[in-house]
């Protein structure tokens, strides 16, 4: 092949395969199996995160049975307390996601997903075999770290493999398989934390399970291919251009929608960007915006979810009682996903946040008020479908707004303060309920929500129908 022929060929693939063009075409691609089999397979692995996460509540009560915690402290900031625990979980959330959510930008979505979720599954055997507070929430805090790398990485991987118009549809998919796991791991919680087989605690039971059941991602790698994007922006053109053809290939066309016409940042090589830098124009604003919504969020999240055994049982419920009813209500975290699947493209991600958070007042103070157990599981249920809603729209909200060649480290930044917040909303809501009880939770709650429909309400950008990079 000549020297003009051999130019002409690069031409054409820098035509074709520039960051710019890769963004288009994933823009321009209908929906298809293929597509919707990735996000399935990736959600897949974000089922092991969020049973690892979401066994910090259900577990509770078993480590204040065993006498390794206790349900609160005479101090605020109690080491031997529930409050430590989940401290101790979002402590490392927060170093994960602060300090290297980076990681998947510079080594990228595919190699981050698969490595952190081992290491955290490792942290979380090491941890079940503790015997002493202080080993307990040291390796806790450890398998936190592993857990904030893997959720901001999966969530930039999706947000690169799905065009605009179908994003928020992913989005909710993806929440609704990964929490398909809080009904798996309320199940087993129910069933094992009251017990001990075989002379092992049933809560270090509950813990091991998981660990064993993550195995299978080296399964899920196989089939999950790196984000072209990514290759796009790192100069690996080729292999952008072959996962692309492949996509669109599955697709049956390679641009059966109209190409987007919105102005797009002309393609720069990736450049090592600080964390400083992102306190500086043009990602100021948005930095700041979503620093305050996720420190805010996390009240409503995590201040319900973690707490639901510990804040039934506050409510004079036996500990058995308090498992079963906890199991009732997650089978909320799975379906509320699907259910606003429906809606999730149709109307502005800001406003469907803001209708969560109004959701989540109404609903959690009704909670606190209530005795009567139906009427009890039903407003846990409609709480926890709220949060549920809340959570898939920020998740794509916070990753789609910035940039790809900053997309993990900028939406680290600022979902580590959702990490930090839920650090100290352990021992807040901890003391909260020592003096206030469940009224008072829940009075913290909506505070913390009405911050949230102000600021993305007032200030929150348009993504809606927005591509990448636009």
């Amino acid at each position: 092949m000549s020297a003009v022929e051999l130019g002409s060929v690069a031409d054409r693939v820098n035509t074709t395969s520039g960051p710019d063009q890769i963004s288009r075409r994933l823009e321009a691609l209908p929906t298809s199996g293929y597509v919707w089999r990735l996000v399935i397979l990736l959600s897949l692995g974000g089922c092991f995160e969020i049973y690892d996460l979401f066994f910090t509540g259900y577990i509770a009560p078993g480590l204040a049975r065993s006498g390794l915690m206790t349900t609160t402290t005479q101090a605020f900031f109690g080491f031997s307390g529930i409050g430590a625990f989940v401290a101790a979980t979002f402590a490392g959330l927060f170093i994960g996601t602060f300090c290297l959510g980076f990681l998947a930008d510079r080594y990228g979505r595919k190699a981050v997903f698969t490595w952190s979720l081992l290491f955290y599954s490792a942290a979380s055997v090491i941890m079940a075999c503790q015997t002493t507070p202080g080993g307990l929430l040291l390796w806790r805090f450890i398998a936190g770290i592993g857990i904030g790398i893997e959720v901001i990485t999966i969530d930039a991987y999706i947000t690169e493999l799905v065009p605009s118009w179908m994003r928020g549809r992913a989005f909710a998919i993806n929440q609704a398989v990964m929490l398909s796991a809080v009904p798996i791991v309320a199940a087993l919680s129910w069933w094992l934390v009251p017990l001990s087989p075989h002379g092992i605690d049933g809560w270090r039971w509950v813990v091991l399970i998981g660990a064993a059941a993550s195995m299978i991602i080296w399964v899920l790698r196989l089939y999950v291919p790196e984000s072209p994007l990514w290759l796009a922006r790192h100069g690996r053109v080729a292999e952008a251009e072959k996962i692309m053809r492949t996509l669109e290939a599955a697709s049956g066309t390679a641009a059966s929608r109209p190409a987007p016409t919105a102005t797009m940042a002309p393609a720069r090589p990736p450049v090592e960007t600080g964390y400083a830098d992102l306190f500086r124009p043009p990602y100021a604003s948005l930095v700041v915006l979503f620093m305050i919504f996720n420190l805010c969020q996390a009240f409503g999240v995590y201040g319900f979810s973690n707490w639901v055994p510990a804040l039934l049982v506050e409510k004079g419920i036996n500990v058995t009682k308090s498992l079963q009813y906890s199991f009732i209500i997650a089978f909320a975290y799975p379906l509320a996903p699907l259910l606003a699947a429906t809606f999730a493209d149709r109307f502005e991600r800001k406003w469907i946040i803001c209708g969560a958070a109004v959701a989540i007042s109404v609903f959690g103070l009704a909670f606190s008020q209530l005795t009567e157990p139906v009427l009890l599981i039903l407003s846990g249920v409609l709480v926890t479908g709220a949060n549920m809603t809340l959570s898939y729209a920020y998740h794509a909200y916070q990753t789609e707004v910035f940039p790809t060649s900053i997309r993990a480290r900028a939406a680290g930044l600022v979902y580590s303060m959702s990490r930090l917040s839920a650090t100290f909303s352990g021992f807040i809501v901890a003391f909260m309920l020592k003096e206030a009880g469940v009224s008072g939770v829940f009075g913290l709650i909506t505070a913390a929500m009405v911050v949230v429909i102000i600021a993305i309400g007032v200030w929150g950008p348009e993504v809606r129908g927005k591509p990448l990079d636009a």
